[in-house]
C-alpha cells in the first residue's frame, strides 16, 4: 500500500490533483484509488468484500434522493417532511455568500460545517472565550468554503458532484462530564447489521477510539478501521442504543445501503448524518477478514 499522504503532505495539493484529473472516467479512477489507498486490485466483477461493493454501489446505484441526504442542510429538510425534525441538531444560519458571514450574530460557542462535507477538514468548533478565538481566521476559512466552485467528486462519489458549497452553523454539542460519543450504523437494506461507537475525539478528529459492535450489541472485540484506534476494552453503550437502531432502520430502508449517525447528548438522540459510502470506500479494516464478513450483508441486486 502506497503511503501518499507521506509523499503528497499538502491534503489541500492532492485534492488539487485530483481535480485535475477529472476528466478520467470513474470506473478507471475509482480503480487507481482503491489500489493506492488499499495495496489491493479492486474485484468489480465479483466483489467479495464490503469495500469492494462499496464501490459497485458508487458506479451503478442511482438514486436522486442521494443527492439531498448527502448535503448537511438538504438533509434536514429530508428529515423534517419524514417527521424527524425532534432529532435535528438546532441551526443558527445557513451561509450562501462570503458576505453574508457574520460572527457577531452568533452564540459564544458554535460548530460550523461545509454543506458538501470533506470530514474534519469542513469543520470548525468556535469558542470566542477561548484565548486563541481568531475572528479573522475563522472568516477566511468560511470565505475559502463558500468560494469553493462545484466540481466532481475527486473520490468519485456521484452524489457530491456539483453541489454547491454552503455554510451551515449549529449549536456546539456537549456531553456532561465527558466527550461526545458518535454512533454510526451500518444499514442494509433498512435493517442495522453493524455500528460502532467513537469516542474522545470531539476536539481533535486525529485522536479518540472506536468500538464495533453487531447489531445484537455484542462487542467486536479488535474490530476497527485504520483510521481510528481500536478500543482495547468495551465501552459502555448509551441508554437509549435500541432506540437509535430503531431510528436508523427507519431512516436507512429506502437504500441498499447507508450509514446513519447519532450523537447522544446527556440522553438525548441528535442526528449527525447519512453517508452512503464510509470513507469512500477506501476504509482498511482490522482485521481484513472483517472486510469479507460485512461484505456479505451487503446485497448488491439492485438492477
Amino acid at each position: 500500500m502506497v503511503d501518499y499522504k507521506k509523499i503528497l503532505k499538502s491534503r489541500e495539493l492532492r485534492l488539487r490533483i485530483l481535480s485535475l484529473l477529472s476528466w478520467v472516467p470513474d470506473k478507471t479512477m475509482v480503480k487507481i484509488q482503491y489500489r493506492i489507498k488499499t495495496g489491493r486490485k479492486l474485484n468489480l466483477k465479483n466483489p467479495q468484500r464490503f469495500t469492494e461493493k462499496l464501490q459497485k454501489y458508487k458506479l451503478e446505484y442511482r438514486d436522486p434522493v442521494m443527492k439531498q441526504c448527502v448535503d448537511k442542510y438538504e438533509v434536514r429538510n429530508y428529515l423534517e417532511k419524514r417527521g424527524y425534525s425532534k432529532i435535528l441538531n438546532r441551526l443558527y444560519a445557513v451561509y450562501e455568500k462570503p458576505e453574508d458571514v457574520d460572527l457577531h450574530k452568533l452564540p459564544d460557542r458554535f460548530v460550523v460545517k461545509d454543506t458538501i462535507g470533506g470530514g474534519s477538514n469542513a469543520v470548525l468548533i468556535v469558542d470566542k472565550n477561548n484565548r486563541n478565538y481568531d475572528e479573522k481566521r475563522i472568516e477566511e476559512t468560511i470565505k475559502k468554503w463558500l468560494r469553493m466552485k462545484p466540481g466532481k467528486s475527486v473520490s468519485r462519489e456521484w452524489p457530491y458532484d456539483f453541489l454547491q458549497h454552503r455554510v451551515i452553523v449549529e449549536e456546539y454539542l456537549e456531553q456532561e462530564n465527558k466527550d461526545l460519543d458518535d454512533y454510526k450504523f451500518f444499514c442494509f437494506n433498512g435493517k442495522v447489521e453493524y455500528f460502532y461507537k467513537r469516542s474522545g475525539y470531539a476536539k481533535n478528529h486525529n485522536n479518540g477510539e472506536m468500538s464495533f459492535y453487531s447489531r445484537d450489541k455484542k462487542w467486536l472485540k479488535g474490530v476497527g478501521v485504520d483510521y481510528c484506534d481500536i478500543s482495547i476494552a468495551k465501552q459502555e453503550l448509551c441508554n437509549n442504543i435500541d432506540e437509535m437502531i430503531v431510528l436508523a432502520e427507519k431512516l436507512s430502508k429506502s437504500f441498499p445501503h447507508v450509514r446513519v449517525d447519532f450523537y447522544n447528548v446527556n440522553g438525548k438522540i441528535i442526528f449527525g448524518e447519512l453517508t452512503f459510502f464510509n470513507a469512500g470506500g477506501y476504509m482498511v479494516f482490522k482485521p481484513d477478514s472483517f472486510d469479507f464478513v460485512i461484505g456479505k450483508r451487503f446485497k448488491i441486486g439492485w438492477r
